[in-house]
């Protein structure tokens, strides 16, 4: 064989040339691939043979994680960046009652009327929490504790520690002003973690439990799988059980809104009572992974970490990014690793789904908030309790639906059509509700309900009761009288980084 190369390359010698040619390509890729694999062989062993710290059992302290894996950490610090709004929204601060003053009326007599704020990133997971009026002032003015510790749950690392240290129930039922000198570090590393192999791993019950109660065993989970899973430790729907205030996923009969709404009317369950219309309502949380599984990337196997956290390389290592945020900051690694269209394109589709999506939610936070105004009238002019039920029962259902499409801040993208689907029954049951209440209005001979102004958050505050002078002034004094205490405390323990405050 080498003669005939030999005869080949005396007759033709360019096909000599050719052949040198191409050894020598051959040679230095296969020489790139060797010192790649060098390269990723020294940075792996570095990585994970050269720790800086042996970090043991559940670690709040993000920090303490940074030093052995300073890539992931480094893009963790830019949660706490405010730059970036798209069309809808963004990580800036915004008053969602202030854009949005029907809501206000929707939650007459829930915490959520006094303040509800757009989401920023996990940075603030505990600043947002001690600042927002909807968990009162406990401690300042004489101010009684009204919220459970189970508030705490999603908020912090410290939260694993403390299950740890007292016991599941015994955490649940502890009141939130008990655990503010111990929940002190924002959401972090040891939330998803596990520090011995860095395997992701679920660090909160409720999550485990909903799954065993379905049968399912979240441990023989896939790594694709679980890249959604830690996620959905806390972006779901869940309601606190009984007078322990356990945490509960009420996943038992499926991930559908009905599935749920079956769940709690089986079990006579409402968050609250309604201020005005006296409805016993159902407030949804963040229904995040729920409506995720239903949308198209979700039944194609995407995780969540593919979007919200894709992968970046230096050097020879490959990492997620933990800069978790709207994949819309940055379509190119996060849309364009699949999707082969331009920038300009890929958003298109998105505001496009985003625009029809909210044209319905504001439609129906009009119409619902009319229904429970008409229901307060007709209460007013002596329609009894039972008279009235039948509208209280589509007040419940429109609210139900109206809040599982808007507390999924990512439900127009991640089930764009689930959503409309969501909305639309919302906005039709909740004119049933106004056919309903007219009908006894009418027998009561009232035709016409006037309505109040309520144009503005201010207004419709005063317009359902609430006294927001003193809310403030309570919470004024609890964030430079008992905050600081809390503070101060976990500092003297040791238990408080430069991040928790």
């Amino acid at each position: 064989m080498m003669n005939r190369l030999a005869e080949t390359i005396k007759r033709n010698p360019s096909a000599g040339w050719l052949l040198l040619i191409i050894v020598m390509v051959v040679i230095f890729v296969l020489g790139l691939l060797a010192a790649s694999i060098t390269e990723r062989r020294a940075e792996t062993v570095t990585l994970y043979g050269n720790k800086k710290v042996d970090i043991e059992g559940i670690e709040p302290h993000n920090d303490k994680w940074g030093l052995n894996y300073p890539r992931e950490y480094d893009t963790w610090k830019k949660t706490q960046e405010m730059d970036f709004r798209s069309k809808y929204l963004g990580n800036m601060p915004e008053d969602v009652l202030e854009s949005r003053p029907n809501m206000v009326v929707l939650w007459a007599g829930y915490a959520f009327s006094r303040d509800y704020s757009a989401p920023r990133g996990h940075w603030y997971t505990l600043t947002d929490m001690r600042a927002s009026l909807r968990t009162g002032a406990p401690g300042a003015n004489g101010q009684k504790d009204l919220q459970p510790g189970t508030c705490w749950t999603c908020k912090s690392p410290d939260v694993p520690r403390m299950m740890q240290e007292m016991g599941i129930e015994n955490y649940y039922k502890a009141k939130w002003s008990e655990l503010g000198a111990e929940v002190v570090n924002p959401l972090g590393c040891g939330d998803c973690h596990d520090p011995k192999t860095m395997n992701l791993t679920i660090t909160r019950p409720a999550l485990v439990e909903a799954f065993q109660r379905q049968g399912k065993d979240v441990a023989k989970s896939s790594p694709q799988e679980m890249r959604s899973l830690v996620c959905a430790q806390c972006h779901v729907e869940y309601y606190f059980k009984g007078d322990g205030k356990y945490l509960t996923f009420p996943w038992d009969k499926g991930f559908t809104l009905e599935d749920m709404e079956k769940y709690y009317d089986e079990a006579d369950y409402a968050d609250w009572t309604h201020a005005l219309s006296k409805a016993r309502m159902l407030k949804a949380q963040h229904p995040d992974y729920e409506l995720f599984l239903l949308g198209t990337h979700g039944k194609r196997g995407i995780a969540c970490a593919d979007c919200h956290m894709p992968y970046k390389s230096e050097g020879g290592i490959k990492y997620s990014d933990h800069h978790v945020m709207s994949p819309l900051k940055n379509v190119a690694s996060s849309c364009q690793t699949c999707h082969r269209d331009s920038e300009t394109n890929l958003l298109s589709y998105v505001y496009d789904h985003q625009g029809k999506v909210l044209e319905v939610r504001d439609r129906v936070e009009t119409e619902l908030a009319k229904a429970h105004i008409m229901a307060k009238a007709a209460l007013d002019a002596g329609v009894t309790a039972d008279e009235i039920k039948p509208a209280q029962a589509l007040i419940r259902q429109a609210g139900w639906r109206w809040d599982f499409g808007v507390a999924s801040h990512g439900a127009s993208f991640h089930a764009p059509v689930e959503t409309e689907r969501i909305l639309a029954h919302a906005l039709d049951k909740s004119l049933l509700a106004q056919i309903e209440l007219q009908k006894l209005l009418t027998a009561k001979g009232i035709t016409k309900v006037d309505m109040p102004d309520i144009s503005t958050k201010d207004k419709a505050q005063a317009y359902i009761g609430l006294d927001m002078a003193k809310l403030k002034a309570d919470k004024k004094e609890f964030m430079t009288t008992v905050l600081p205490g809390w503070i101060e405390e976990a500092k003297q323990k040791g238990k408080l980084t430069q991040e928790g405050l």
